[in-house]
């Protein structure tokens, strides 16, 4: 990479012809002359003293490096939040940022005779392409994700596609600020690339840092994606014409400024235009009645309908996880089975929104009712939000129920033996990275020490007929825990929009009709029926429950292996 600058004996003299013509080296770059602006130190005059400018490239990197990072968590975050949360996805991006890294690292050696010139062009390109990209995917996204045909997969291939030209720009980088910096000033080789990768490891750090801390929080993806182009864009355009503007021909100078200019211009246009943006790909999305758009520490959390007679629709990270349509057949389905023996006391894992433990309540015999929910921002809506309040029957603010703000398998680890009898799984699904671990055999051997003798647990498993393997898979994890299990199958799903791990509504073809959950107990096999001293469901009877469990018994994969913490075994 810095062939022709081989470090030289101290004291020797030698000369390199560098774009300017010959250099001296040697007593000259160290001596009076080095301590000013354009010395004879410099391959190309300075307006500063070689060690500021030194400085001043050392500080470019950590901003470039900063905001490198930023856009590969930004592609990161992009495939998590459009097109649902995937280990092999995000595996994929990360791959494919860095083997274009590699192939634009050898790319750049052809532009080291015009190291100045090619560095701005970079960062300009990079600053457009980075700070553009989430707006782009997210436009593909809401507005042709759910076309179908050639377009079923042109959100996930134009990720790829930034991944691939964001990866070759950063990769550039280094071999063009290796080269500036030794025009500045001969060093060796490792001490050159020791002080810019400190400079880029820190640079790291930080913008690894101000993502999820600062950028996501405070100005979400899109503003911050385009904010953090527009730094890139100017700290890359003031380290070129304003240190080695006597590098550039007037003419090119001309171009770059114009560029910065126009890439500037752009990304500030973007970025008053954002929340317009937002709304309109919003409305693509969930239709034109969103009424609740809120992020949260946790997710971004949606409500649409509930007012006027239409249904409500609760959507988390895009995701729907409440539908008002049908709303009440699974939830009834889900707790009910459970509530037949002892039901004193009732853990329900999830349930945020409040449905799960309105069932719950149905039933007199309940003395308490503990809810341990992740998000409180979903919790404060289910208490504040007068469609969803009035749907959940106001179930959180009753007396028996006391909810807590955990992660559930934390809450797991130290929660009392022999509390409960039964435990209601409200979880979202295992194919969701994040939810993985609360399908384990590890986790479910927790929920089994909190349950009374003669307690049950009911898990909510996703959809049978068209994720079996998942199904059947947490029924193997349930009877690896020491569980004894009966599985049973809902139909009356209403379709439009994907279940499971997925994002955005749901072509018909591979539409979810169908809900799965798995009754398990700890001493003896459970057979799902309802209460006779209990209330009457609406959408449930013994004779339906008994038909659901040989419907779901047709479905059954032999021979799977339970999913583990170290070994999770969902598909995405």
């Amino acid at each position: 990479m810095i062939d022709r600058q081989a470090p030289v004996p101290p004291g020797s003299t030698q000369t390199w012809d560098g774009p300017d013509g010959p250099r001296a080296d040697g007593p000259l770059a160290d001596g009076p002359l080095a301590d000013g602006p354009g010395d004879a130190g410099s391959v190309v005059p300075l307006p500063v003293r070689q060690g500021t400018g030194r400085w001043l490239v050392l500080a470019g990197v950590f901003v470039c490096a900063a905001c490198g990072l930023v856009y590969e968590l930004e592609l990161v975050a992009l495939a998590t939040y459009l097109m649902g949360d995937s280990i092999a996805q995000t595996s994929v991006v990360l791959s494919v940022m860095v083997f274009a890294m590699g192939i634009g690292s050898l790319a750049a050696k052809r532009l080291r005779r015009h190291a100045a010139a090619g560095f701005g062009a970079i960062e300009a390109a990079l600053a457009l392409v980075g700070g553009g990209s989430v707006m782009a995917l997210y436009a593909v996204f809401a507005w042709t994700g759910d076309w179908g045909g050639m377009w079923a997969d042109g959100p996930r291939c134009l990720l790829v596609a930034f991944s691939l030209a964001t990866g070759l720009l950063i990769g550039a980088e280094v071999p063009l600020l290796m080269e500036l910096i030794q025009r500045i000033r001969r060093q060796d080789a490792g001490g050159a690339v020791a002080d810019l990768s400190a400079a880029d490891y820190v640079g790291a750090l930080v913008g690894g840092l101000a993502f999820p801390f600062l950028l996501l929080p405070v100005l979400g993806q899109l503003t911050g994606a385009l904010i953090t182009g527009a730094v890139n864009a100017v700290v890359g355009g003031a380290l070129v014409l304003g240190l080695f503007r006597h590098d550039l021909s007037r003419r090119a100078r001309r171009l770059l400024l114009t560029a910065n200019i126009c890439v500037l211009t752009l990304l500030a246009s973007a970025a008053v235009l954002v929340d317009d943006f937002e709304r309109a790909a919003r409305q693509a999305l969930y239709g034109a009645d969103v009424r609740v758009a809120v992020h949260t520490d946790v997710q971004e959390v949606l409500l649409t309908g509930g007012r006027d007679g239409r249904p409500l629709n609760l959507f988390l990270d895009g995701r729907l996880r409440v539908s008002g349509r049908d709303e009440l057949r699974y939830h009834e389905a889900l707790v009910h089975p459970a509530m037949t023996g002892r039901h004193a006391r009732v853990l329900v894992l999830g349930g945020g929104d409040g449905l799960a433990a309105r069932e719950v309540l149905r039933h007199p015999g309940v003395r308490r009712a503990d809810v341990v929910a992740l998000d409180p921002g979903v919790v404060r809506l289910a208490r504040t939000d007068p469609a969803l309040s009035r749907l959940n029957a106001h179930s959180l603010d009753d007396p028996r129920v006391h909810v807590v703000t955990a992660d559930a398998f934390d809450w797991l680890r130290t929660a009392p033996t022999a509390a409960y009898d039964v435990v209601v799984s409200d979880l979202p699904h295992p194919g969701i990275t994040a939810s993985t671990k609360l399908y384990a055999q590890e986790f479910y051997g927790l929920a089994r020490q909190v349950l009374a003798p003669g307690g049950r647990l009911v898990v909510h498993g996703g959809a049978v007929e068209s994720r079996p393997r998942d199904f059947w898979t947490l029924d193997a994890t349930l009877r690896a825990a020491g569980l004894r299990t009966t599985a049973y199958r809902v139909r009356g799903r209403q379709a439009g929009y994907a279940a499971g791990p997925d994002r955005g509504p749901a072509d018909g073809a591979r539409a979810h009709r169908d809900w799965g959950f798995v009754l398990a107990a700890d001493r003896h096999t459970p057979r799902p029926r309802l209460d006779p001293a209990g209330p009457r469901p609406r959408t449930l009877t013994d004779a339906s429950l008994a038909a659901d469990v040989r419907a779901a018994e047709r479905t059954r994969v032999a021979g799977l292996p339970p999913s583990t913490l170290v070994h999770p075994r969902y598909s995405d």
